[in-house]
């Protein structure tokens, strides 16, 4: 059939980048050793929360279950009302290493039930009676930690949904010196917390970070001293006030913990650190949350190219065309979502910087593989930790 003469107009996608709904800070607070309330709080069941007052409708309260109540209290002290949490509890019969393990349906199934859309855990346990005490922390910490890690992994790996897992420094004995120094272990998806708003307590102050993370976007230092201090009125480390307790050696150890500034009134959180070496390059929070969000978007894109037809070279290679869409597909979402909300560093000088590159791999015979191989960098920001002064005075030479 003929066709006459006309001018044909098609519409481009892709090329914008649009913004991918983004849960940056939703995190999910666990308590083992939580106690069910009969037909309105059920355990290992995620309930969302916008406020301290919806415990209420739940049944929990300081006397029934004071470690949720404390860690959902603390949490909104920091993250305003209206911020969206969930909260989970579990038996005291089991232990946080357990909750954490991803062969067991707890954590695991808090992932896989809320389809990935929790970025962040925090977890927290109700302290025995007689507990045992192993390198100054409770004697599970150190498990709990390995299986945090192994289960950011398959969170990634397996559910492409990847986590960060915060604890509770259980149990702290109030020897900075005993304690595992974090720096040398590899769990750059865990971070630990000790610190808590009353001297000898247990629980440390978990709440308060989450809260914090909540309402920081990924790219901010929790301890940024520009955000202000945090809404408590005392922090201590074991029995001592974290005005004389050795913070410093717990900082450089790379717990999370909290100090005071000279001339600033209010207490703060000293840094972001994780369980891993300071040669890391996901050695700090912000860090993970920034590689984790990139790893996110670059998802979000790619899964709607899977299975597409791929126009090929005579060698089976990508054509350029291709090859550059994908690429920009993945950089214009990452610019939209991140660069262009402060999230990544750019040169403001120079226009073409947008703090992302994503480069195919044109060598690759897509032909015979059916594989796609791409590089995918984003540019991080610097962070002010130390400020060096030379200070001196100005003289004018008399002639």
């Amino acid at each position: 059939m003929g066709q006459l003469p006309n001018v044909k107009i098609d519409y481009g996608n892709g090329a914008l980048g649009q913004a991918i709904a983004s849960a940056d800070g939703l995190i999910c607070l666990i308590v083992v050793g939580a106690v069910a309330i009969a037909d309105k709080f059920d355990l290992a069941k995620t309930y969302p929360l916008r406020k301290t007052g919806d415990l209420e409708n739940l049944g929990i309260t300081s006397d029934n279950n004071p470690e949720m109540y404390n860690l959902v209290k603390g949490y909104y002290t920091e993250a305003t009302e209206g911020t969206k949490v969930y909260i989970i509890g579990y038996p005291d019969t089991l232990k946080m290493s357990d909750v954490l393990d991803y062969d067991n349906p707890y954590a695991r199934n808090i992932i896989e039930s809320l389809n990935g859309e929790v970025r962040g855990l925090f977890i927290t346990a109700k302290a025995g009676a007689n507990p045992t005490i192993t390198k100054g922390f409770d004697d599970d910490l150190e498990a709990a930690k390995l299986n945090a890690e192994t289960l950011g992994d398959w969170a990634t790996e397996v559910r492409f949904a990847p986590i960060f897992v915060i604890i509770d420094g259980l149990n702290f004995s109030g020897d900075p010196e005993a304690v595992e120094d974090l720096r040398k272990q590899n769990y750059n998806r865990v971070g630990v917390v000790v610190g808590a708003g009353a001297p000898g307590l247990a629980n440390q102050a978990i709440g308060l970070i989450a809260g914090r993370v909540a309402i920081s976007p990924v790219q901010r230092n929790i301890a940024r001293t520009a955000d202000g201090a945090l809404n408590v009125l005392a922090m201590y480390a074991g029995d001592k006030s974290v005005e004389v307790a050795d913070v410093e050696t717990l900082h450089d150890k790379g717990y999370i913990t909290f100090r005071t500034f000279t001339g600033m009134s209010g207490y703060y959180i000293t840094d972001d650190p994780l369980a891993t070496k300071a040669t890391d390059d996901y050695n700090q929070l912000a860090r993970r949350r920034v590689i984790d969000k990139a790893y996110r978007i670059a998802y979000a894109v790619l899964i709607e190219k899977l299975n597409d037809e791929i126009p090929v070279n005579s060698d089976g290679t990508m054509i350029e065309t291709t090859a550059r869409s994908f690429e920009l597909a993945v950089e214009n979402a990452i610019v939209t979502n991140m660069t262009n909300n402060g999230e990544l560093s750019t040169n403001p000088k120079d226009t073409t910087d947008r703090g992302v590159t994503c480069k195919i791999d044109r060598t690759v015979n897509v032909l015979a593989t059916n594989k796609v191989n791409a590089e995918l960098r984003v540019r991080p920001h610097g962070y002010s930790k130390y400020i060096t002064v030379l200070l001196g005075f100005e003289v004018t030479q008399q002639s």
